[in-house]
């Protein structure tokens, strides 16, 4: 492929309209990509500069063959991009930023090499220095270099050069400790010069806006460094302290550094001025060690009085990302100073107020950055919750101003309202994850003079439920007034509540709970006036705010610790409820009439069954729930007449509700019910009766069921599965199954299996009822030795299986639709087999000894479905792997014959599946590699020992046909085990060795079994090292095996595994060469070609 041909194909995957085209272009790309010659050719494309696209093409295949260049060869490539860099100034800005990240990331990766006693990648600072000297494009290109060099020593995962955690953790501290607070210094210099000439300084130039973008960055990128390696969430970083070192302290304790950033913010137009109070939210954020009492002091005092700046003048905070940013600051104020400190601060009581004022105005504009609100209230919160602790004599002031803050709060909820009903503006009540993320802050800053807080509340609502109850009475009245109210009066529920759960976290008084109680009262009165409406009209969010509501007032009235005699006395006066087993049976009546009235609506129900399941799992209310007459009802009367969303009129998707609903009536039941048979038959008789209806339809041959049918079939599994869940006692389970058995029940699900096959709707619930009732939870399948129930329930568990299998191999499934049309249908059969095997209650010889071939059928169609995956999807898929390897764990520990009788295909596919997983990030699929390798080796190496054992009587130890055959297949395969072997030994060589303990067992094995290839490997791994080092090396492997017996025992492997922890010890503790250890398995070869160096007269370097 020409260079010529290289341009057009580079100019039609980044121009061509037509999508085949591009199509084409990448695909003949990426084999240049991978191709020998690609190295010479990237040069040639960059010399030539013809077209910005094949530049950016080169520079980027450059970055992707950084691990397979010599020494030289990334010199000289360092040395040509600087080059390029500086005699072309003016390129694309993608252009640039690619050449940028292959500097840095080839500086990276070389970090630690030496060439002629220098180390060459170390000096990129001083080149650096350079390109600050000359124009405005050169300094903005070196600062971008720096930028770039930092967000790479900062990045925890280094895949595309294949970096080692621990090596890029050494890297990173490496610079941080000789570059980083230069490379700090130098952007902070910049800066002052900057803003000392900012007077002629055309900020809106668009050269030196792109310098001063960068170099703020820069700022920002230092001041973000993991500089302990404590890998933090970075979608999560705002409350986190920066760990500044101690040798940055001067920076900080110079007054001028903080100004510095404070004066840029005035100075610098919107876009730009952002940027600089980002670097003051990290400074803010530094740790508190870093200073002494007096110096934190007048750090935090320079910090305020900045602040207060800014709240005095609001310059710039018109601007979104300058409003965004500033109150990140604020809130980090309190992040990382305690409220003691913020008061001793002399202008303290003028910033809190500016802050009260900028806090309330900020609400009221909700529609204005609506996300910095978290950041405002954050502060609130933090300050309001270390009232208790603080023992400054001072005033806190708190009190003055949170009342206002949360009448801001209330206000702005309720007059936006009307603007979003009628603008049709985009209503945050939508995004109910950020109204509790909110609600939860305001819980706390509410309990500050909360009876300000509860009076302003009662107030509001009283007002707004009497406007709301005359709409209702007006005929004809206005919808839309009618929407508005709800809405509102949405607010005010959500408000309530979140108000009432706040006492969790403060001491509460009498007057508290008389509150309290008025703000409940309230709540189920207005509940009271909805539910009369149901059968006419209703509000789903009102519905939604009163469910969170009753969920705080379970949570508050429902625990033994909390104070509620007021609370229940005034509940009693207004609405007779004067204890908590009255208060359980009214929650409970809103549970039966929401399932009755709003089955077609998802979010409630789901909400709904989710509060009935969290008053159904505590000891303490299943007791009291027991005894109600609403719970009685549901156990007794579960049919879609009651409650429609059990019907088949009801979506697949609300049709998944029936689970938890049965999960929940299984609880209850479970609760008083002991050997109860005719009790629990009669809960039964709703599933009963659809039974009898369904089989009369699935079981007649002559007849194609219809789809209400297949909707029956999938509320029965799910209501199934759901009532399995609960039942972990023996005897309520075996009460369970033998009415599915003995009825005739399972034979109903097993026809719609062969009816549905091809339709995941059905497949899944039913195979997931399956992997349920197989599961051996708490041993209510084992200890009755007489019961039949283990292999009867195995024999039906494997005929579903059977079943799916054969019919799901010979369905065509389109390549995206692959998951949920096939592999999770496999997934879940893996779980049931595996559930069946490891629950220790089917007798697995049983079935060969009688001629049963029930297991033989399952095991193959197991196979067939493991070969019907591609290795690609294994690890592709989450759930998948997850299943695979957990049933060849479970197959490899007690039924490993089973694995050696499977056909040579299948047993070299779960080979390769092995290797895969041994590369795999995942550490518990690692794991159970490795489990699974040592069963298998330990099985090999026991049959060869059979096979050449010399044991006086042969028929107790004699080698059978299938096993003789299973050895020629592993002796064809000798390969696959070798390479395994190869990898858990450079995973002991690597320095982030994983899983130490696991490894080590099938590594001795393999040892053990291929001891010439073992030796190959350790002289391989020797020769590679330094003439100096390799006698101590080879003492090293020689001391491995020190001990070692030639049986796999456990005594033998454990004490390999500690030949092997001191094996890796001294071999970590040996000072690195140039040499690399683990070049065991390095299949990528290095590159062809040759690059030259850049010899331009006019570049510097």
């Amino acid at each position: 492929m020409d260079i010529q041909q290289l341009e057009v194909l580079c100019k039609q995957l980044y121009e061509a309209t037509d999508i085949s085209v591009r199509a084409e272009a990448e695909e003949a790309l990426v084999t240049f990509v991978n191709s020998p010659d690609a190295l010479p050719k990237c040069q040639l494309l960059l010399d030539r500069a013809d077209s910005s696209y094949a530049q950016l093409l080169a520079a980027s295949t450059l970055t992707k063959l950084i691990q397979g260049l010599s020494l030289e060869q990334r010199i000289d490539i360092r040395s040509y991009a600087l080059n390029y860099l500086a005699t072309r100034p003016n390129l694309q800005h993608f252009v640039v930023q690619a050449l940028v990240t292959l500097l840095a990331k080839i500086t990276k990766f070389g970090w630690f090499d030496s060439y002629k006693g220098e180390m060459v990648f170390q000096n990129l600072l001083e080149d650096v220095k350079k390109f600050l000297q000359g124009s405005v494009e050169h300094c903005t290109i070196g600062v971008q270099i720096l930028s770039q060099l930092v967000c790479e020593m900062n990045s925890i995962v280094e895949l595309d050069v294949h970096l080692s955690f621990s090596k890029n953790r050494k890297i990173a501290t490496s610079y941080r400790d000789q570059q980083l607070y230069d490379t700090f210094l130098l952007s902070c210099s910049l800066l002052i010069t900057a803003r000392e000439n900012s007077k002629t300084i055309n900020f809106m130039d668009e050269s030196q806006q792109a310098l001063i973008s960068h170099v703020l960055r820069l700022t920002k990128n230092c001041l973000s460094f993991d500089f302990i390696g404590s890998s933090t969430d970075e979608s999560a970083d705002d409350m986190n302290n920066v760990q500044i070192p101690t040798a940055w302290r001067p920076a900080f304790l110079d007054s001028n550094t903080l100004k510095l950033f404070f004066d840029l913010y005035q100075i610098l137009p919107n876009g730009l001025a952002s940027y600089s109070i980002s670097c003051l939210v990290q400074m803010t954020s530094v740790r508190r060690s870093l200073f002494s009492n007096s110096e934190r002091t007048k750090f935090l005092t320079h910090l305020v009085e900045g602040v207060r700046d800014i709240l005095t003048s609001l310059h710039g905070l018109s601007d979104p990302d300058n409003y965004h940013e500033f109150c990140r600051l604020l809130a980090r104020l309190k992040s990382n100073y305690q409220l003691g400190e913020l008061i001793a601060v002399p202008c303290y009581p003028e910033a809190i107020e500016l802050i009260a004022k900028f806090t309330v105005h900020s609400l009221h504009l909700w529609l204005f950055a609506p996300n910095s609100v978290h950041y405002l209230l954050t502060l609130w919160q933090r300050m309001v919750a270390s009232v208790p602790y603080v023992k400054s004599p001072d005033p806190h002031l708190l009190g003055t101003y949170t009342p206002e803050v949360i009448k801001a709060y209330i206000e702005s909820r309720l007059d936006g309202v009307a603007l979003i009903v009628h603008d049709n503006l985009e209503d945050p009540l939508d995004d109910l994850c950020m109204v509790q993320q909110q609600l939860e802050q305001l819980s706390v800053i509410e309990r500050c003079e909360y009876n300000k807080t509860c009076s302003l509340l009662v107030q509001h609502f009283d007002q707004k439920a009497r406007m709301y109850e005359n709409l209702l009475q007006t005929p004809n009245a206005n919808p839309v007034d009618i929407t508005i109210r709800e809405l509102q009066l949405t607010w005010l529920v959500y408000i309530i509540g979140s108000a009432i759960v706040g006492r969790l976290s403060v001491t509460t008084s009498d007057e508290h709970d008389t509150m309290d109680a008025e703000l409940v009262i309230r709540v189920l009165q207005l509940m009271s006036l909805t539910d009369a409406r149901l059968p006419q009209a209703g509000c789903e969010k009102l519905e939604l705010a009163i469910l969170s509501f009753l969920d705080q007032v379970r949570k508050m009235h429902s625990s033994e610790q909390a104070q509620k005699a007021n609370v229940y006395k005034r509940l009693s006066e207004v609405f007779g409820l004067s204890d908590e087993q009255m208060l359980l049976s009214f929650i409970n009546r809103k549970i039966i009439t929401n399932l009755k009235f709003w089955g077609r609506s998802e979010p409630i129900i789901t909400k709904t069954l989710m509060l009935l399941s969290d008053l159904s799992v505590h000891f303490n209310s299943v007791r009291k729930l027991a005894r109600l007459e609403e719970v009685q009802f549901m156990l007794t009367h579960h049919t879609s007449e009651h409650f429609p969303f059990l019907g088949t009129n009801s979506t697949l998707s609300e049709m998944r509700c029936r689970t938890m609903f049965y999960t929940s009536l299984g609880r209850l039941l479970m609760f008083d019910l002991g050997e109860d048979e005719e009790r629990f038959y009669n809960f039964l008789e709703p599933l009963t009766n659809q039974f009898e209806s369904l089989g009369s339809v699935l079981m007649d041959s002559n007849i194609f069921p219809n789809d209400e049918a297949k909707k029956a079939t999938i509320g029965l599994a799910r209501d199934l599965r759901g009532l399995a869940l609960p039942l972990n006692a023996r005897i309520q389970y075996t009460m369970l199954f033998e009415w599915l058995y003995y009825a005739d029940y399972l034979p109903i699900l097993l026809r719609a299996m062969e009816l549905w096959a091809h339709d995941p709707a059905v497949t899944t619930p039913v195979l997931k009822l399956f992997a349920e009732l197989v599961h051996c939870r708490t041993q209510r399948l084992a200890g009755n030795v007489s019961s039949p129930m283990g292999i009867l329930l195995f024999r039906e568990a494997s005929k579903l299986i059977c079943i799916y299998g054969n019919r799901i191999l010979h369905l065509d499934v389109p390549r995206d639709r692959l998951y949920p049309m096939r592999l999770k249908g496999i997934a879940i059969c893996f779980l049931i087999l595996k559930n069946s095997l490891g629950g220790n209650y089917v007798n697995c010889g049983v079935f060969k000894l009688y001629g049963d071939n029930t297991l033989d059928n399952v095991l193959n169609i197991i196979a067939k479905l493991i070969l019907s995956i591609q290795q690609s999807d294994l690890l592709e898929y989450p759930k998948l792997s997850t299943a695979y390897y957990n049933l060849l764990n479970c197959l490899s520990q007690d039924h490993v014959s089973y694995l050696a009788a499977l056909e040579p295909s299948a047993f070299v596919y779960i080979l390769k599946s092995l290797t895969k997983g041994l590369a795999a990030l995942d550490s518990a699929i690692y794991i159970s590699c490795c489990t699974i390798l040592d069963s298998i080796v330990s099985y090999i190496f026991k049959q060869l020992q059979m096979k050449v054992s010399t044991f006086p009587n042969k028929k107790l130890r004699s080698l059978n046909q299938e096993n003789a055959q299973f050895l020629k297949v592993v002796e064809i395969n000798s390969e696959l085990l070798q390479s395994m072997m190869s990898s858990l030994l450079n995973n002991v060589l690597a320095e982030d060795c994983r899983n130490q303990w696991s490894m080590s067992r099938p590594l001795l094995v393999l040892i053990l079994l291929y001891e010439d290839y073992y030796r190959s490997l350790k002289d391989r791994i020797i020769c590679g090292q330094p003439m100096e080092k390799q006698q101590t090396m080879a003492q090293w492997f020689d001391d491995l095996m020190v001990g070692i017996e030639r049986n796999v025992s456990s005594k033998n492997k454990e004490k390999f595994t500690q030949n092997l922890s001191t094996f890796r010890r001294d071999v970590v503790s040996l000072p690195k060469s140039t040499g690399n250890l683990t070049a065991l398995s390095c299949d990528r070869p290095v590159c062809g070609g040759g690059f030259k160096p850049c010899e331009s007269e006019s570049s510097p370097y």
